[in-house]
């Protein structure tokens, strides 16, 4: 039972509301007050003997009593059950003698038909919700003991009917225990859910957290790998060349082939100069804290067909939705790498470049109109097997993918899908 006397609770610990509490615990103080005032105005026509009167005289105050001490009070444990269920057979065995004495007396009577659960547990609830219908049918067929073969009709009719009343209480006390005890499991096993939820999120984090570590681990071995094979399929290539040629120089008398061997060591170191560069651009991170992708990439296009004198377009569809600052970076690069190779080795006079906005992935194709080149012969030209080396690697680090179509005289189209990853916050 609760603890709180104000909100009294039934048998398997379910309180009830405030309103009904608050009856529960005056309303028989009320109920029997009204009886006894009813019963002392009707004593005359009731014709009630003296005995009668003496006796209801002893027992209102004793009912009064006998409710305080018993409902309008709690107390602990296995004592509070027993003193319930002596209250509530007690009272109700003394509503019926009241009742028999003077019908009025059925005001009062009617309280056990809201309490009874209360104080006893469901088998001895169904007794005394019983014993208060054949009070209440008896007081509203004229009294008890029945006068007549017409009363006694009444009075088994007017039993039938709160028999029936009884019954639907009962079943609707009954199917509302039965709601409250699945709610309590429902909410219980919500609670262990939001545990086992609460402590999946902690190693979930933990994890994500070792993935972070691993994913930045390979990313910083991947870009060495890249930056490793760039020098030494571009730069360390011409610094080669450039020794050749001024050993050329060195070996020869003719100052016109000298001159010749010195301009294409020029040449190299300058082409290796601008390789440099582009590898320690590709290196620096990212100026994305000011703008989108979509603008960076409209004045990477912008920027390179200025350089190359190629015309170059940017067009993006879809609704465009800020990403992740990886997914960003990684499109950017790619759309740089694709662009670096398309000024080298393609030839072009036009490439288009298409951001696409999906919804679950973003869509990155740059296409030209070169020379092309066949993505599956072996070696790939110069520059390409590096590029898209690098590319496919920065794919990859975001769960992408690079896709490259491409055939001699043909052009290149080069494909980059990767997740659509939306930052929180």
């Amino acid at each position: 039972m609760s603890n709180d006397p104000a909100v009294p609770a039934l048998p398997n610990g379910r309180p009830t509301n405030v309103q009904l509490a608050l009856f529960l615990r005056r309303g028989p103080y009320a109920l029997l007050g009204l009886s006894s005032i009813a019963a002392a105005l009707s004593v005359k026509s009731i014709g009630t003997s003296e005995t009668g009167i003496v006796v209801m005289t002893l027992l209102v105050p004793t009912l009064a009593a006998l409710h305080w001490i018993c409902a309008d009070r709690r107390w602990d444990g296995d004592l509070q059950d027993t003193i319930g269920a002596f209250y509530a057979t007690t009272r109700t065995v003394v509503a019926f003698v009241m009742t028999w004495l003077n019908p009025f007396f059925s005001i009062f009577a009617l309280i056990g038909y809201f309490d009874n659960q209360l104080y006893v547990p469901r088998r001895w609830a169904v007794v005394v919700l019983l014993t208060t219908a054949v009070t209440m049918a008896g007081a509203q067929s004229g009294g008890l003991p029945p006068d007549g073969a017409l009363q006694l009709a009444l009075f088994l009719g007017l039993l039938v009917l709160n028999g029936v009343l009884t019954v639907v209480m009962t079943n609707a006390d009954v199917h509302e225990a039965e709601l409250a005890a699945e709610r309590n499991t429902t909410i219980a096993m919500l609670e262990r859910a939001n545990v086992r939820l609460e402590q999946a999120l902690a190693e979930n984090a933990g994890l994500q957290a070792q993935l972070v570590q691993q994913a930045r681990e390979s990313g910083v071995h991947d870009e060495r790998e890249r930056l490793a094979l760039e020098i030494h399929d571009t730069i360390a290539q011409n610094l080669t060349g450039i020794v050749t040629q001024l050993q050329a120089v060195t070996d020869t008398t003719d100052d016109a082939a000298g001159r010749v061997h010195v301009e294409r060591a020029a040449a190299l170191a300058r082409e290796a100069l601008g390789e440099a560069r582009r590898s320690v651009q590709g290196l620096l991170p990212l100026r994305l804290d000011s703008t989108d992708v979509v603008e960076a990439l409209t004045h990477l296009t912008r920027d390179w067909s200025a350089a190359t004198s190629i015309p170059g377009e940017v067009v993006v569809t879809g609704d465009v939705e800020p990403q992740h600052p990886d997914i960003e970076a990684t499109v950017l690069r790619v759309a740089q790498e694709a662009l670096t190779n398309v000024g080298k080795h393609a030839c072009a006079q036009r490439v288009g470049v298409t951001l696409s906005y999906t919804g679950d992935e973003l869509v990155l194709d740059v296409r030209d109109d070169g020379i092309g080149f066949d993505p599956h012969a072996a070696p790939a030209p110069a520059g390409h097997g590096v590029g898209l080396h690098g590319m496919q690697q920065r794919a990859a680090r975001v769960a992408g993918e690079l896709v490259v179509e491409s055939e001699t005289g043909a052009g290149t189209a080069i494909s980059l899908r990767v997740p659509s990853v939306v930052p929180h916050g």
